[in-house]
């Protein structure tokens, strides 16, 4: 029987995080050489070792916890050394902190016992410079003969990576088998009541990175808020200072700022998820967005590469120091382009942000690209004709779904099986929608042509969609998944149906429908919003993206719910969120499982989802704008106010959010009134029933 590769679990890693560099080891501190336990700088494995020892034992694990935004601290006990009672004497916390080129630790043994201990510190390392999905597939690289320099340092270097561990004041044992276990150590002797504290630092050069370390500081505002639901603003803290630890920039162009999808294994460029992610921080201001316009802008395609994906006005999906291949069969180049929805949400992105208050200076220059991303719209979007926008893997080696459900079972019938390419999704013809609006109140804006062109194209688009995608399920009428090879509804209920709230393309009765549907216990009876229904063939609470919950699908849906009235359905979606923020230590992870609340009465972790994640951890400032209720448009000079806050979430309230660069203070009371100050003399506020106080600047 031939082995079987497994993608390593990392549910119960414990991870620190500076892009692009990062660590994950276990509860106990110790970074293991098996799975995914490592340092990785972008996407090779830097460390695959650093295992702590007294005396040649390991410490006993007691806790750990958060060391600021990019460190974590571990707690254990040295019970062989110091007074033979039952409480402890000897303790050691390790503290590991993340930075842009490396990591450093910081060990401190102490002492309470009543004579002298003496011991031998050391750290056992260990190196295979392994390319990240050789990791995710489940393997390993061959360890990495270390040499031995300056005293306390010791260097490993390939593939144009140099590794270098330098112990300060350490003694380095390179010699024989540990040529590739090369161990750090130093002696300690310790009086009664006293520590000691031994450094060591791993540094990374490597001189053909494609992204690099963001400039310091967060790069958005960093809100006061206070609410009666504390789980929010716990939610919101975390989430905060992982995102800090996920800002990366390109070489070429550091004052860029964008976020890196996720760690470990996505700690870089990703057209999807740093436009989603960076679409949720607008409420923080609009430097982000525009850094990660910008960047996108510049990768944007201009020519037809079928092995790339690559086409005229398409955006990137991907961005690799060299090709991403799999096990399976799947074979990424560097730059690659196999994305069916990044185009449509550039423009998006770019249109919410000129909402927010983006100037017109930074608008500008991007819409040629604008320009050039309706192009592809029109041009390369629809290869056979009929008016939709679909997706085929042309090489046989690509992403055979090209949606943000990704995965190749992704796309299934209610009977289970499996859609044949080209597919057309739901969602995406809404993202179409919205994308030809948006794009010609841009074009409009700025006084370039063809906005009544774009605007022609989303009526058809509505029209056609209504005819083909809306079937009969199990509770009335719904949109279908999918339109498969011969152009028949995928007819399975899934969370896709979601994203089509607050796009356009959908009337005021049908989406009053779709929120009756999301609100189904088959969709919604779990921590979150179900990517598939339980009544379909294809649901399993574990699969990637047919059963489980991911904490950003709910929240873009939550926030259309919301934006649309629909606030009980809305609610309840916040309300898992945030109870299973609670349980995952308030760090939500990109996904988890879709078993029913009653089931554990907490959510299963997916015991390969990235943590920290981009649009996991955006989906805090996502919830905290949707419960304010803050959607401004700063060209039409008025900000719209519908919180969701108020007699069952309670109140809420923010200093410091961002609205054409100015900072404001929302506040919504128990009754669900708002209030406005320090908004720009600029914007106003529709007078409307039970109309906000507005305080103007």
């Amino acid at each position: 029987m031939s082995e079987r590769y497994l993608q390593p679990l990392l549910h119960d890693l414990v991870g620190v995080v500076h892009a692009p560099t990062s660590a994950l080891g276990d509860a106990a501190g110790q970074i293991r050489p098996h799975g995914v336990q490592g340092v990785f700088h972008a996407d090779a494995r830097v460390l695959s070792r650093a295992e702590l020892r007294l005396d040649d034992r390991e410490p006993e694990a007691l806790t750990r916890g958060a060391a600021g935004p990019h460190g974590a601290r571990f707690v254990a006990l040295a019970r062989w050394l110091g007074d033979p009672t039952p409480d402890p004497t000897v303790r050691v916390d390790r503290t590991r902190q993340a930075g842009p080129h490396g990591v450093t630790e910081e060990l401190v043994v102490s002492s309470t016992a009543a004579d002298p201990v003496r011991t031998t510190v050391s750290v056992d390392l260990g190196c295979d410079l392994a390319p990240i999905e050789l990791v995710k597939s489940g393997g390993s690289g061959a360890p990495l003969e270390a040499k031995a320099g300056e005293p306390g340092r010791v260097q490993w270097a390939a593939e144009g990576l140099t590794v270098t561990v330098t112990g300060e004041a350490a003694t380095v044992d390179t010699a024989g088998d540990r040529a590739t276990a090369p161990r750090l150590s130093w002696p300690v002797t310790l009086a009664p009541g006293e520590s000691v504290t031994l450094r060591w630092r791993l540094a990374v050069t490597d001189p053909k990175a494609v992204v690099t370390a963001a400039p310091p500081g967060p790069g958005w505002s960093e809100p006061a808020v206070r609410a009666d639901d504390r789980r929010l603003v716990r939610l919101l803290d975390r989430a905060l200072a992982d995102l800090r630890g996920l800002r990366l920039a390109e070489p070429a162009h550091p004052e860029d700022v964008f976020l890196g999808a996720g760690v470990p294994w996505f700690l870089t460029l990703f057209g999807r998820d740093s436009l989603w992610a960076a679409r949720m921080m607008l409420p923080l201001g609009t430097d982000l967005a525009a850094g990660t316009l910008r960047v996108l802008a510049r990768r944007q395609g201009t020519r037809v590469d079928p092995a790339t994906g690559e086409a005229p006005g398409k955006i990137l999906h991907e961005l690799r120091r060299h090709e991403f291949a799999l096990d399976e069969g799947l074979r990424l180049p560097p730059a690659y382009y196999g994305t069916v929805d990044a185009t449509m949400l550039w423009i998006g992105l770019l249109h919410d942000a000129w909402r927010w208050g983006l100037p017109a200076d930074q608008v500008e220059p991007l819409l040629p690209h604008l320009e050039a991303a309706l192009g592809w719209l029109d041009e390369h979007a629809d290869a056979d004709g009929d008016g939709f926008v679909e997706y085929a893997d042309s090489t046989g080696h690509g992403l055979a779904n090209q949606g943000w459900k990704d995965s190749g079972d992704a796309v299934r019938f209610r009977d289970g099986r499996l859609a044949a390419p080209p597919i057309v999704l739901a969602e995406v013809q809404g993202y179409a929608y919205q994308a030809a609006v948006n794009g010609a109140d841009l074009l409009d804006a700025f006084g370039r042509p063809g906005a009544d062109r774009w605007r022609g194209y989303a009526d058809r688009l509505a029209t056609r969609f209504r005819a083909a995608f809306w079937v009969d399920g199990p509770y009335g009428p719904q949109p279908a998944l999918a339109l498969d090879r011969d152009k028949r509804p995928v007819d399975s209920l899934t969370s896709n149906i979601g994203h089509l709230l607050g796009t356009g393309l959908l009337s005021d009765a049908e989406s009053a429908q779709v929120a009756a549907l999301l609100s189904t216990e088959a969709l919604a009876g779990g921590f979150g919003l179900r990517t598939m229904s339980t009544d379909d063939a294809g649901f399993s609470p574990l699969s990637y993206h047919c059963g489980s919950i991911w904490a950003h699908d709910t929240a873009i849906v939550l926030g259309g719910l919301a934006r649309a009235g629909h606030r009980a359905a809305a609610l309840r979606l916040a309300d898992g969120l945030l109870t299973a923020a609670e349980a995952f230590d308030y760090r939500l992870p990109e996904l988890y499982g879709g078993d029913d609340r009653t089931a554990l009465g907490r959510p299963v972790p997916y015991p390969a989802a990235c943590h920290p994640q981009a649009w996991s951890a955006a989906t805090a400032v996502l919830l905290l704008q949707a419960g304010l209720g803050l959607y401004p448009d700063v060209p039409a000079g008025r900000v719209d106010l519908r919180p969701l806050a108020g007699p069952e979430l309670g109140a809420l309230a923010a200093d410091g959010l961002r609205i054409a660069g100015t900072p404001v203070t929302v506040t919504v009371d128990h009754t669900g009134h708002p209030t406005v100050t320090d908004l720009p003399r600029s914007l106003t506020i529709p007078t409307q029933r039970g109309a906000p106080t507005h305080s103007p600047a």
